[in-house]
């Protein structure tokens, strides 16, 4: 999935093996990006942060990004 995918500003593709480790994948990208003068990342990086204090909205986008990457990995599954 790429950081746009998941709501953040560029086409960086994240891999891994669930939906956790991209979600892991885009944290870093996101603070990294942000700490490297990437202000573009900004308004991700504080969404991001806003899941962790709006527990509830926070698991919508969370559920919503496992679904994704199974709908992925199935589409890849058929190919």
């Amino acid at each position: 999935m790429t950081c746009r995918e998941l709501g953040g500003a560029c086409d960086h593709v994240h891999v891994g093996d669930d939906a956790n480790e991209v979600i892991k994948a885009q944290d870093a990208h996101l603070r990294d990006a942000v700490a490297a003068g990437r202000s573009d990342h900004e308004p991700a990086l504080r969404d991001m942060k806003g899941r962790w204090r709006r527990p509830v909205s926070g698991m919508k986008w969370y559920r919503q990004v496992q679904r994704d990457f199974a709908a992925r990995l199935g589409a890849e599954a058929e190919r």
